[in-house]
């Protein structure tokens, strides 16, 4: 088979988008300035939703949970919008479409999550099954948010990781993803599946929390930490390779040790709307680069560049735009 495209399956989330002047301390006030549109979000919906906005032509396919509701029929019209194959979404009488309320703070974009698991939670073993397309790439994510999948299973670890050891039976390229949570489990759901993954892209919250090794000291990046990360990693299994990015910027080691940091590109406090889908946007750049086999610098580039469009929106995936005007960012900054 002549694999092309790629099928992203997990979370489907709708995002209900608040604007706040400052975050309060527990028990006090906060003023919302801005009750934004609705937007959908979740792993899956923003990697799949950026890519087709690349405007590539490259086929996509979407695989996952929604209720029979309200909000899993506007995700659905969403995916036929863009044109992304449906044929693995399950829509399912009796519950709710998986939502989260995402209050951004004005000033900074920094953004806090309050989430509901709903038909995300419901995602398990059999739906991937029948996941039969002609991707290349299967990106799964988040893990630590995919409830059946993040159960223990004696053989494989999780049910997470005998998903992906399916699906690389099936041929695809595994890329997986995490979700930034606080909590003990990122080692006992995550390690399990590297064993699995040809390419782990999180950010430097998450690998630290996977590799207990310090990535962040309040402010600072902790860049010297970044290579002896990924080389745990590579050690618990990632087969091709590890990319980890942070508001400074990329970094990408490949299995044989080839490594780079390339700086995020720079936007102005005032130009940032919201940093919600900002690490989904990197990751759509990366996959795309990666499927189109671009040398390190390339994905890198493109990546940064995806995710610094996606802060000037609102929601998760407002700010995407066509590969050619990423291109020529690039090319002039």
């Amino acid at each position: 088979m002549q694999r092309n495209g790629i099928i992203s399956a997990g979370n489907w989330i709708i995002d209900h988008i608040k604007m706040i002047d400052v975050w309060p301390e527990r028990g006090n006030l906060a003023n919302i300035k801005l009750v934004a549109e609705k937007a959908s979000g979740g792993c899956s919906h923003n990697v799949l939703i950026d890519l087709a906005r690349l405007q590539t032509g490259m086929p996509l396919w979407a695989g996952g949970i929604v209720g029979n509701d309200d909000d899993g029929k506007y995700i659905m019209d969403e995916i036929a919008q863009y044109h992304i194959d449906s044929q693995y979404m399950s829509v399912r009488d009796g519950v709710t479409t998986s939502f989260t309320d995402v209050i951004s703070e004005i000033q900074t974009g920094v953004r806090t999550f309050f989430h509901y698991r709903g038909a995300n939670a419901l995602l398990d073993y059999p739906d991937f099954e029948k996941m039969e397309s002609s991707a290349k790439i299967f990106h799964l994510g988040y893990l630590l948010l995919l409830d059946k999948l993040d159960l223990s299973d004696e053989e494989y670890g999780t049910v997470a990781a005998k998903v992906l050891h399916m699906l690389k039976s099936k041929g695809y390229e595994i890329s997986i993803d995490v979700v930034s949570e606080q909590g003990e489990r990122f080692r006992s759901v995550v390690i399990p599946s590297l064993k699995y993954a040809d390419y782990l892209i999180c950010n430097e919250i998450e690998a630290g929390a996977c590799t207990d090794i310090e990535l962040r000291k309040k402010d600072t990046l902790c860049r010297e930490n970044l290579p002896h990360a990924a080389e745990y990693l590579f050690s618990q299994g990632v087969d091709k390779m590890v990319i980890i990015h942070s508001p400074e910027g990329g970094y990408a080691m490949q299995k044989d040790g080839k490594e780079l940091f390339v700086p995020a590109f720079k936007v102005s406090q005032s130009e940032i709307k919201s940093t919600v889908g900002a690490g989904d946007a990197f990751c759509a750049g990366a996959l795309y680069a990666i499927h189109e086999g671009f040398p390190l610098h390339d994905i890198l580039r493109l990546a940064n560049a995806n995710a610094r469009f996606n802060l000037l929106s609102e929601n998760s995936t407002g700010g995407a735009v066509p590969l050619s005007e990423l291109q020529k960012y690039i090319e002039t900054h």
